[in-house]
């Protein structure tokens, strides 16, 4: 292992994965899990998440729009 590789610190560290998760879940989400890109930014997956439109849909539309 060279020195340069020994000296290098992660990106990120476990405390910010848990951390990143448990937003999910108080926003009312289901997180599945999570990766760390190339960049050390933290995904989360989600369990049963909606796509298209419905991903955007607020459910408060449907008592305040006619």
């Amino acid at each position: 292992m060279s020195a340069a590789g020994a000296s290098r610190r992660a990106r990120f560290k476990q405390s910010d994965a848990t951390r990143a998760l448990k937003a999910a879940q108080r926003a009312g989400l289901q997180p599945s899990g999570y990766k760390i890109d190339t960049t050390g930014a933290i995904i989360v997956m989600l369990n049963g998440g909606a796509h298209g439109p419905e991903a955007n849909r607020n459910p408060w539309d449907d008592e305040f729009l006619p």
